[in-house]
């Protein structure tokens, strides 16, 4: 799913310029806040402070929302559609999967329904990797997924975002590499989508997803945690594929904590270079 270390994005050709529409993307800067260190790696992390949790929501935020501002409301409520159907399971019996790639990421989705689930599910696990540390690798992403009017504003905000200072809190360096020895977590996981609005080439659709986001390491001051949150996706349809023209968060909705006991972050590193990261389509 993520770029560098997971697999990467290439360097292939960006798909043509999208149409116009109006943009409502904003951008969240860094805190200053640095969080605490791990206990013990051999049990579970102790109470965290209120330092710990601020970095790890802004980190999640920057990684799952691109660093745009979350939006306000209760999560969803139901399943159900704005009239009244019974929304689809998004269990594995949907269409055949697109087969290209633009920059290492799926492409070419339909101009359905079901087309426009698949392009935001795989969008966000393209915005959740690493390579949004990087700033080239951050640019292609964003290019290739929104409208060119969405797109520049963005990328300028955040540049400011991703400043050397605030990846240097997070342990990596300047280029948004991990250090020898570390390795830096970031992947988006969809568990389900949602369309709300389907209309004239424009749809909105709901990716409820998990995070996985930290650096993994003896030495990590920043522990790898988890994230649940509804991302909204406002797409609007090129002639060729899906667009992103705005898109916003909100926090759950959260299943109740198991009690699984926390992994060392030994076997965290040893688990993230194992086991490889998915694109994902409906």
């Amino acid at each position: 799913m993520s770029i560098g270390g997971d697999g990467g994005y290439g360097d292939e050709r960006r798909p043509g310029p999208g149409a116009g529409g109006r943009v409502r993307t904003r951008t969240r800067l860094p805190e200053d806040d640095v969080v605490d260190a791990y206990d013990d790696p051999r049990r579970q992390p102790v109470r965290v402070g209120r330092n710990m949790l601020t970095v790890v929501g802004v980190v999640a935020l920057l990684i799952a929302a691109l660093a745009i501002a979350t939006r306000g409301g209760d999560g969803p409520s139901d399943s159900r559609r704005d009239d009244g159907r019974a929304a689809p399971p998004t269990a594995p019996t949907g269409e055949r999967p697109v087969g290209t790639r633009v920059g290492g990421i799926p492409a070419g989705f339909p101009e359905t329904e079901q087309g426009a689930q698949s392009a935001a599910a795989n969008y966000a696990v393209a915005l959740g990797g690493t390579g949004m540390f990087n700033t080239a690798e951050r640019h292609r992403i964003v290019d290739n997924l929104y409208t060119p009017e969405a797109a520049a504003p963005l990328k300028e905000r955040q540049d400011e975002a991703y400043s050397p200072d605030f990846l240097e809190r997070l342990g990596l360096t300047p280029q948004g590499e991990a250090p020898a020895g570390m390795t830096f977590v970031s992947r988006a996981i969809p568990v389900g989508t949602k369309v709300t609005e389907y209309a004239d080439g424009d749809a909105t659709v709901e990716v409820w997803y998990t995070s996985l986001i930290g650096m993994a390491g003896e030495d990590s001051t920043v522990p790898v945690t988890t994230a649940w949150k509804t991302w909204t996706f406002e797409l609007r349809w090129t002639g060729s594929d899906w667009k992103i023209t705005g898109d916003s968060q909100q926090d759950g909705p959260a299943p109740v904590p198991g009690d699984d006991r926390a992994a060392t972050a030994k076997d965290i590193s040893k688990a993230v270079e194992e086991y490889g990261g998915f694109t994902y389509a409906r």
